[in-house]
């Protein structure tokens, strides 16, 4: 079964005097195991996307189903119940509190949703010690690298232990030796078949090492 499916999904938004088509009937299927890569060109509407698919936006039209729950009809409190426990993210600009330790960025998530302080702290060192920082993990981010920020990051995702993990622009504030480290790792994490990952880059390398390639034109994804 696949862990994404995304149907005809439309997103129209207002700007100064006319309405701009972001999506206009998008269909994606991702299953586990599968590292999906959307480009296009700056403003085709990839962030977009990834928003719809992760419930941080509603489309005007169009259905989302994760896991085989349709979360495009659910309420708002059971959306966020679904996002904490099923969906990870991964930001362009990493998304780290200055003030929390690495290990402290990784819990935080999970202490929002309740996880009970021994779990929490074992799947925080688990999804450290995958990320190869089990050794950073008191560092705050101003004390780590911008690779190393970055696998906070994804181990931030990763202990949560979701069914997808949607990343916009994973890599675009890393050098290339940095990038191809966390290129490396993201497709190690798909290769265990747990999970689907989608990714929206302009990257050459990653969209090369993706299992799917789709650029998103006008609206409408192009295989």
């Amino acid at each position: 079964m696949s862990v994404v499916r995304a149907e005809g999904l439309r997103r129209t938004y207002r700007s100064p005097g006319r309405m701009v088509t972001a999506l206009d009937g998008v269909n994606l299927v991702a299953p586990a195991g599968a590292l999906v890569a959307i480009t296009g060109r700056s403003g085709s509407g990839k962030t977009t996307l990834l928003n719809l698919l992760g419930g941080l936006d509603r489309p005007d039209a169009g259905h989302v189903w994760i896991d085989g729950q349709e979360i495009t009809a659910l309420d708002d409190h059971a959306l966020t119940q679904l996002r904490r426990g099923t969906i990870g993210y991964i930001f362009q600009s990493f998304g780290l509190l200055p003030t929390l330790s690495a290990a402290e960025n990784v819990a935080l998530p999970l202490r929002i949703a309740g996880i009970p302080a021994r779990e929490r702290e074992e799947r925080v060192r688990a999804a450290l010690a995958e990320v190869g920082l089990s050794e950073r993990a008191r560092h705050r981010p101003d004390e780590l690298s911008g690779g190393e920020q970055q696998r906070v990051a994804i181990a931030r995702a990763l202990a949560a232990r979701p069914s997808v993990i949607l990343a916009d622009e994973p890599t675009a504030e890393l050098d290339s030796t940095n990038a191809r480290a966390i290129f490396g790792l993201l497709r190690a994490i798909v290769d265990r078949g747990e999970i689907a990952l989608i990714v929206a880059t302009h990257d050459r390398t990653l969209l090369d090492l993706a299992t799917e390639t789709h650029e998103l034109r006008d609206g409408r994804l192009v295989s």
